[in-house]
C-alpha cells in the first residue's frame, strides 16, 4: 500500500489550463503585433520623407481642394517601373507621339506603359527630350499634372487642379486653383516658385504667351486678359469679344475668333498683345464653329480651325496672309479634338474617332483633304491624346 501510493505523487497530474504557456504566447503575439505597427509606421515615414511630398500655397487662405505637390529629389533609391516596350525614339522638332489608354506610342508603334496616368487631356514634350508632361482629364475630384520620365518613372506634381496649361516649352505651368491663378517653373520633376494672384469665378488660363498668361475672363462670354506673373493682378482688359485664341505668330500677335455681325456667324482676327490685346486685322467668310480647336503655323502662315462646308463639320486651312473681308479657306480633314502640331507645311492632330491625321498644305490646297490613319499600337476604347512637343 505505501509503494503503491508513492507512486502515485510521483507522478505528476496533467494540469487542465497552462498558464505559462499562455502567457508566452500572448506575450509573441503582442511582440508580433508591435513589430508590425512598427514597420507600417517606418514605411509611411520613408515613403513621406523619400517622395518629399509637400502642400503648394502662399498662406493667403485660397478656397478649394488643396493642391499637392510631390518632388523627388533623390529618385535613385526608389524601384522605377520596368516598360513594356522601350520608350518611343524622341522626334526632333514637333513631337509626334500619342497618349493612349495610359501609354505612350510612338511614331512607330512602341509602346510606353506610365502606371497610373489614366485618361490625359493634354501631354507636352519636356525640354531636352526628358519626357513628358501629362494634363489629366477632368474627373470630379479636379485634375492631375503627372511627369513621366523615359525609364517608365511616373510621378504627380499637381492634383485636384482646375483647368490646367502648359507653356510651349514646358518650362511653366499655370493652373487655377480656388479663388487665384498659379504659375510655377518646371525644373525636373518638381514645380518651383510659384506665384499666384486673385482671379474672378469663371476666369480660367488658356495659354502662355511669351512669359505672360492669358486668362479668359469668363468661358460663356468672350474676353481676354493677358497677366504677368508677378507684376500685378489680373485687370480686365479692352477686349471684351474675342471668343477664342487660336496660336501666336511669330512677331508675338495672337490670331483669335470674334463674333461676325450676323447671329452665329464669326471672323478671325490678328489680336496685338502689345496694346491691350486691340484688333490690328480681321478676316470674315468661311463658316467657322466656336469650339475653339485650332492651331498656327510655326512660320504664322497657315491656320488649321474648325468650320462647316455646307452641312458637314470639317477642320479649315486658312492662309493668314490674306486675312481679310474675302478670306477663304479650304476643307481640310476631318474636324480637329484636342492639339495640332505643326512641323514645317504639315499639321498633325487627332480627329473625333480617335485617328491620327495629317494634312499636307500642298496636297490640301490642290483639293486633295487628308484622311484619317488608325494611331499605330492604339487599342479599342482608348481616346489618343496629340503629344506636342517644343
Amino acid at each position: 500500500m505505501r509503494e503503491t501510493l508513492s507512486h502515485r505523487v510521483a507522478v505528476a497530474r496533467p494540469l487542465s489550463a497552462d498558464p505559462a504557456g499562455q502567457a508566452i504566447r500572448r506575450a509573441n503575439r503582442i511582440r508580433r503585433r508591435r513589430t508590425a505597427g512598427g514597420l507600417a509606421l517606418a514605411a509611411v515615414a520613408t515613403v513621406l520623407v523619400s517622395t518629399g511630398m509637400a502642400q503648394l500655397g502662399d498662406g493667403s487662405g485660397g478656397q478649394g481642394p488643396p493642391i499637392v505637390v510631390i518632388g523627388d529629389p533623390n529618385p535613385s533609391g526608389r524601384p522605377i517601373p520596368s516598360a513594356t516596350a522601350p520608350a518611343p525614339a524622341p522626334s526632333p522638332g514637333t513631337s509626334v507621339d500619342v497618349l493612349a489608354g495610359g501609354a505612350l506610342i510612338g511614331a512607330n508603334g512602341g509602346r510606353l506603359e506610365l502606371p497610373g496616368v489614366g485618361r490625359a487631356e493634354a501631354a507636352h514634350l519636356l525640354p531636352g527630350d526628358a519626357g513628358w508632361l501629362v494634363v489629366g482629364a477632368p474627373t470630379t475630384a479636379g485634375r492631375s499634372l503627372w511627369v513621366a520620365q523615359r525609364d517608365g518613372l511616373v510621378q504627380v506634381l499637381l492634383a485636384g487642379a482646375g483647368r490646367i496649361v502648359v507653356a510651349p516649352d514646358a518650362r511653366q505651368v499655370a493652373w487655377r486653383d480656388g479663388t487665384g491663378l498659379l504659375v510655377a517653373g518646371v525644373v525636373g520633376t518638381q514645380l518651383i516658385g510659384p506665384v499666384r494672384t486673385p482671379v474672378p469665378a469663371e476666369a480660367e488660363p488658356v495659354r502662355f504667351v511669351g512669359d505672360s498668361v492669358l486668362v479668359r475672363l469668363d468661358p460663356a462670354r468672350g474676353g481676354h486678359a493677358l497677366w504677368r506673373p508677378g507684376a500685378g493682378e489680373v485687370t480686365a482688359s479692352a477686349d471684351r469679344s474675342t471668343l477664342n485664341v487660336y496660336g501666336v505668330l511669330p512677331d508675338g500677335r495672337l490670331v483669335g475668333q470674334f463674333p461676325g455681325g450676323e447671329p452665329g456667324r464669326t471672323c478671325l482676327a490678328v489680336l496685338d498683345p502689345k496694346r491691350d490685346l486691340k484688333r490690328v486685322g480681321t478676316g470674315c467668310g468661311p463658316e467657322l464653329t466656336p469650339d475653339g480647336a485650332g492651331g498656327v503655323s510655326a512660320d504664322g502662315r497657315w491656320l488649321l480651325v474648325n468650320g462647316r462646308v455646307g452641312k458637314d463639320a470639317r477642320s479649315l486651312l486658312v492662309d493668314l496672309r490674306r486675312l481679310g473681308p474675302d478670306m477663304t479657306a479650304v476643307p481640310a480633314g476631318p474636324p480637329v479634338t484636342g492639339a495640332v502640331a505643326w512641323t514645317d507645311s504639315t499639321a498633325t492632330y487627332v480627329d473625333g474617332d480617335g485617328e491620327l491625321v495629317r494634312v499636307d498644305v500642298a496636297r490640301v490646297r490642290s483639293g486633295k483633304p487628308a484622311d484619317p490613319t488608325p494611331v499605330p499600337g492604339a487599342k479599342p476604347g482608348d481616346q489618343p491624346v496629340l503629344v506636342t512637343g517644343s
